[in-house]
Order: structure tokens, then C-alpha cells, then sequence
């Protein structure tokens, strides 16, 4: 059973966050940051998927093909709900807000830093889209492998990164008997608004 929250206004979630993610690499070991991205199609119908939180400044930052289907998504109506569960601690993190696209510069960075594989990966999957056999899938990751030989591999276009900007971030907080410590913050300008939630 973790601690009962406090509803103080006083506290940044951003850093509360932080803290909270911190204790869960510890607790949980193994992606810590993964996280559930939601968003809606032209129909309004949702879908979901986990992802890796890459990055947290003053949104949650993931970064994919742009042409994949969350990314045609979320280009279109840049909206998503995010959510972090850690078992171990009987936490869960939700958050709501607007997206946008990284900065060349942002992605740029990221991707150098990837494993040279995931790099190829990037420009042989047509992220989504229908696959004939996995055979096909190797065959293309053999092909960009021999273009880009023993040199650098460059972003590809299409591959890029989004930051959720809050406007609401909720602490969910396990307790006994299901009477669980709920506190939302909700942005109201530059600050932030605190108020407890019934379990």
C-alpha cells in the first residue's frame, strides 16, 4: 500500500512525476516507461498502444513513423491520453493534452542514439501497413543495411517525434478495500489547479 497523496496545490506534478517514475524503475526493473497512447481516428473511434516514454520536458515526448497508425492519427487530430501502470507500487499515472511534433533538431538527436538495427528498422518498415511475409520484412532491412554499409544512418522523413502537452495529470494511489487516493491537477493558465477525486 503506497502513502495517501496530498491534494496540494503547492506541488508541481511534473516533478511529482518524476519522483514517481524514478521509484518505479526501481520497483518494476524493466520499461518503467511504457505507456498506454490514445487517440481517435477522423470517426472518433479510439485506439491504443504501448509506447516508450522518451523523454519528459514540458509534455511526455515518444517518438514513431509518422505514417504508422497512431501517427496518421495523431497528425490529424492532435489529441491523446496517456497512461503509465506500475503494478509493484500500486500506482497509475493518467494524463490528457494536446500533441504536437518535435523539432527536427529533438528528433534528430534521439535517433542517433538508437541501436544501429533500430536505426535500419526505421527505413525498412512500412510501420502499419499490411505485410506479405516476414521474409519480405528481412529482405528490406538487408537492403537499407547494404545503402547505408558501414556510414552513418540518417532519420528517415517520415520518422519523427510527439510531445503531449498536459492540461490534466492524475496520481491514482492503490488503498484497501478499493477506496484508492485519486488527485487530479488540471492547468488553469500557467498554474496548475489540485483537487482529490472520489476512489
Amino acid at each position: 500500500m503506497t502513502a495517501i497523496l496530498q491534494a496540494d496545490p503547492s506541488v508541481d506534478p511534473f516533478e511529482l512525476f518524476d519522483s514517481w517514475l524514478a521509484e518505479a524503475w526501481t520497483a518494476e526493473k524493466i520499461n518503467a516507461n511504457a505507456m498506454t497512447v490514445a487517440s481517435v481516428d477522423a470517426e472518433g473511434r479510439p485506439s491504443s498502444r504501448i509506447v516508450l516514454l522518451k523523454d519528459r520536458d514540458h509534455g511526455f515526448v515518444f517518438y514513431t513513423n509518422f505514417e504508422s497508425h497512431k501517427g496518421g492519427e495523431l497528425l490529424a487530430r492532435p489529441e491523446a491520453a496517456l497512461c503509465f501502470y506500475w503494478r509493484a507500487l500500486g500506482r497509475q499515472v493518467r494524463v490528457e493534452g494536446e500533441v504536437e511534433v518535435v523539432s527536427d533538431k529533438m528528433a534528430d538527436a534521439y535517433f542517433s542514439t538508437r541501436p544501429r538495427d533500430s536505426q535500419v528498422g526505421a527505413w525498412a518498415s512500412a510501420q502499419s501497413r499490411p505485410l506479405d511475409s516476414r521474409e519480405k520484412l528481412e529482405a528490406k532491412v538487408a537492403e537499407y543495411g547494404k545503402k547505408f554499409g558501414d556510414g552513418p544512418v540518417p532519420r528517415p522523413p517520415h520518422w519523427s517525434g510527439f510531445r503531449v502537452v498536459p492540461r490534466l495529470i492524475e496520481f491514482w494511489s492503490e488503498q484497501p478495500f478499493r477506496l484508492h487516493d485519486r488527485v487530479v491537477y488540471e492547468r488553469n493558465g500557467e498554474d496548475w489547479r489540485c483537487q482529490r477525486l472520489y476512489p
